[in-house]
């Protein structure tokens, strides 16, 4: 005889499948938490070239999580705030234990205290973020956590060997005390949060999306790094093209005080 379910045997199963879909943007961000704890534990091993991709992955993981969640509208604020304490660790204390183990100990004190001085620009700028009202969505002021742990992370990755000399040693220093001081300024750096795949030329975006991929599966070294300097200096490429536009009389674009 085969039993028939009634009405009620299936609120269990809903409220089970919601719970589920509630945890999902946390497992995203459980994961983002392991792969900057994985990047710590390779670079104290030493082997850097394994080390730095984590932070890359964490990167994409952090870009989910929070997407996931407004798509199945399971944002909260227990989601906000652990979200911040994993990129904490994934975007602020693996890439400066990364760079310190990578290219600072020739300096000893002065590199851990540089290191230091990474990760406190970090925290700060994730509590900006958390903190600061949303004015345009197409920018974020001060360099986001991300973009900024991408710039140390494609750097190892590309030069996976080292410094081991006091003078090299202060171009890591440079390195990371450039990008430090760029989370907490107020630059503007373009968000692609707002880009709509539904726009008129949507296909363009799509076809520029594959090329990059493509670009990444073929020297994924070289392209990563370009990538992530290329964002670092974009403030300095947007306020030229600024300025012709003004010269040529065309409106500028509104500021922008977005966070993260």
């Amino acid at each position: 005889m085969t039993d028939v379910p009634i009405a009620g045997d299936t609120v269990p199963t809903r409220r089970g499948l919601r719970r589920g879909v509630y945890l999902l943007p946390s497992l995203f961000t459980v994961a983002n938490l392991f792969c900057g704890w994985a990047c710590v534990v390779y670079a104290i091993r030493g082997d850097f070239l394994t080390a730095a991709p984590f932070i890359g992955f964490a990167i994409v993981l952090d870009m989910l999580d929070g997407r996931i969640a407004r798509m199945t509208g399971t944002t909260s604020a227990f989601g906000v705030e652990f979200d911040s304490l994993a990129d904490l660790i994934s975007f602020g204390m693996a890439p400066a234990v990364l760079v310190f183990l990578w290219g600072l100990l020739p300096l000893g004190r002065l590199g851990w205290a540089v290191g230091f001085l990474y990760l406190t620009a970090a925290a700060l700028r994730l509590a900006r973020f958390n903190i600061q009202p949303v004015a345009d969505k197409r920018y974020f002021v001060g360099m986001p956590s991300p973009a900024a742990a991408a710039v140390p992370a494609s750097t190892v990755y590309y030069y996976p060997a080292g410094f081991e000399s006091r003078p090299e040693a202060y171009l890591a220093m440079a390195m990371l005390l450039i990008v430090a001081l760029l989370m907490v300024s107020a630059f503007r750096f373009q968000s692609f949060k707002t880009f709509d795949l539904r726009a008129r030329r949507s296909y363009q975006w799509l076809a520029l999306l594959a090329a990059i991929i493509a670009l990444i599966v073929t020297e994924p070294q070289r392209v990563l790094v370009v990538m992530a300097y290329l964002y670092l200096v974009s403030p300095i490429i947007d306020g030229v093209i600024s300025y012709v536009r003004r010269k040529d009389g065309a409106p500028d674009e509104p500021a922008g005080t977005t966070g993260e």
